[in-house]
């Protein structure tokens, strides 16, 4: 008999339930000034109701409940979700977390002031679908905030076959341009954009299974010189380096 084929949210919750604590300490996730530019384009104030879709481990979630803001947040997999609320205790923040899928919200219409997501769209097989249900729960000239990285469309193929060997829940990276037609699709007014780049050590990203296959690849791409994965990596003492491209795209839902 054939084995059933294993689900996406099985591999997500698979992937990230072993990489749950290592994901949550990794100091890029924390990064100061792309946190400063994440609260910045979210915009939030005192009292404000703020749901952060597939929160992981709750950086983002923690760092706007600092601002005050009544956060909400909710995740596939249960070992993120433990994470996050042992972030907010040692933050000494105040967050309601809980398990839930990103395409069924388990929330109200209308619900919140500001509704984000970070580094999540690329796991994301109909990621259509979750912006679809962000826009659901968000009330009326309340912000949407995705962000997440965007290879340019000639880096995009390459850009997902090196995600995709290092992380098996990796569906596609979205270019900016796909991802504001994916907001002027779902009737948004666009506010913001911005982009920063991540620096990431690739043996810091990667299981040692992987590591071999992985670090060919970018091996090859140094040595042509072409940037064809769009990471602009290069070798440095502690081993290969490359860049994240990540945007912030700040939409506000129509009344």
């Amino acid at each position: 008999m054939s084995r059933s084929p294993v689900s996406h949210e099985t591999r997500i919750v698979d992937q990230f339930t072993r990489w749950a604590k290592p994901f949550a300490e990794l100091p890029i996730h924390a990064d100061a000034e792309s946190m400063a530019q994440t609260v910045s384009a979210c915009s939030v104030t005192k009292g404000m109701k703020v749901l952060d879709v597939a929160c992981g481990p709750g950086i983002v979630a923690c760092g706007l409940a600092l601002t005050g803001a009544d956060v909400t947040g909710v995740d596939l997999t249960p070992a993120m979700i433990e994470q996050a609320r042992l972030r907010a205790r040692k933050a000494g923040v105040s967050v309601k977390y809980q398990i839930g899928n990103a395409q069924h919200l388990p929330f109200e219409a209308d619900s919140f002031d500001r509704v984000v997501t970070r580094y999540s769209f690329h796991h994301m097989q109909e990621p259509s679908e979750i912006l679809a249900e962000m826009v659901r729960v968000c009330r009326p000239d309340g912000r949407i905030i995705v962000i997440d990285a965007t290879p340019t469309p000639d880096c995009q193929a390459h850009y997902d076959l090196a995600e995709t060997l290092r992380d098996r829940s990796h569906t596609s990276a979205l270019t900016l341009q796909q991802l504001l037609l994916m907001g002027t699709d779902a009737g948004l007014f666009p506010l913001e954009t911005q982009q920063y780049r991540l620096e990431s050590r690739l043996q810091d990203q990667v299981a040692p299974e992987d590591w071999s296959a992985l670090k060919a690849m970018f091996v090859e791409d140094i040595a042509s010189g072409q940037d064809r994965l769009g990471l602009g990596a290069w070798n440095a003492e502690d081993g290969i380096h490359f860049y994240f491209p990540i945007s912030i795209v700040v939409w506000r839902k129509n009344c």
